[in-house]
Parts: structure tokens; sequence; C-alpha cells
């Protein structure tokens, strides 16, 4: 075989490859930490309290068969604010802050997909890391695809914090004490390019 005759082989070889790569490149959506909120509502003995997560991290990936390839979320510890300066302390200690600065969730698979024009009802299976401790979770989300290439989930997650070997936090010498059991409420907003 001559060099132009393996040559041009090679190149087709090389463009249908390029072709296939340009056409299975993924969709990559990030949260809007400005638009997005979490808030945590919990209860003591003595009231309840609702404390506000101030930065939210994360990307969604969805392959080019539009369905969910990764989603990743990740909350620093400090972020977590209640505009109480010793329950913020309490909750610090809970989780162990300077060990464990960061909560994560990552996704394993989703179930139950229903689309009905530009809304989206899906249960979500992943993992939640808090206080270095990993736990299986599956929650209910609602999403509505607000313009092309953006999509907003509203719902909500009940948790305890002893699944994950937290202690709820005590204030005033033992006298207040914090419920195991909170509630995560959430507004995501997710951004990117839309898939032709």
């Amino acid at each position: 075989m001559t060099k132009a005759q393996f040559s041009k082989p090679f190149m087709m070889l090389f463009i249908c490859f390029i072709f296939i790569l340009g056409n299975t490149q993924a969709q990559s959506l990030k949260i809007n930490p400005k638009t997005s909120t979490i808030v945590i509502y919990g209860s003591t003995n003595v009231h309840d309290f609702k404390t506000n997560v101030g930065v939210i991290k994360g990307e969604l990936v969805i392959n080019n068969s539009k369905k969910v390839q990764s989603l990743n979320v990740e909350i620093p510890v400090h972020s977590i604010k209640s505009g109480e300066k010793l329950m913020d302390t309490k909750t610090y200690e809970a989780f162990n802050d300077a060990k464990y600065p960061t909560i994560s969730f990552q996704l394993i698979d989703v179930s139950s997909l229903q689309i009905t024009g530009n809304d989206v009802n899906v249960i979500i299976n992943g993992n939640l890391t808090m206080a270095g401790v990993t736990k299986k979770i599956s929650f209910k989300t609602s999403g509505k695809n607000v313009k092309p290439g953006d999509y907003e989930f509203k719902g909500s997650i009940a948790l305890k914090m002893t699944d994950f070997k937290i202690k709820p936090p005590t204030a005033m010498l033992g006298v207040m004490k914090v419920a195991d059991a909170i509630t995560l409420k959430y507004d995501i907003n997710l951004e990117g390019t839309p898939i032709n």
C-alpha cells in the first residue's frame, strides 16, 4: 500500500471519529447560585426554626440521548445561616465542619420519569454525604423547562440527622434541644445550552 492509499482511509476514519464525537457531546447545566435556594426547616422543644443555605454549587449532565448522565451538588457547611450566631455555631459543630466542610450529593440514577410538555416529574436516587457519612436517598422532584436549555426543579426532602450520625444540637445547657427530623425545601435553577 502506498502512502497516498494509506492516507485516504485513515483520513476518512478520522473524519468519522470527529463526527461521532461531535454528536455525542453531553449537555452541561450549571446550578445558578443567585436564583437557587435551599431552606432547612426544623424544630426544637422551644420553637420551630429555619436556616438558609447561602452557597449551592453543582452541575447536571445530559447525554445526547437526552438522558441524565450525572448530577452533583455541593454545599459548604459554613454557608448555612439562621441569623442566630449561637445556633449557627452549634450547627457547624454538629456537622464537624472543621473535618467535613462540605455537604455533597451524587446521582446514582433516575426513575419514574414523566414528561408532559415542559413539565418533568421524576424520582431521583443518589448518595448524600453529610459529616463524613454517606447514605442513599430517594426523593420526588417536579421540574419545568422554563426556556431552551434552562430548567427549574422544586421539592422537599425529609431527613433525620441521626441517620448520618449527627447528634442533634442542644443549647442553654441542654434546656433547648433540636429535634432529629429536618426538611429541606429547594428551588434549583439549572442553566445550559440547549441540545439540537
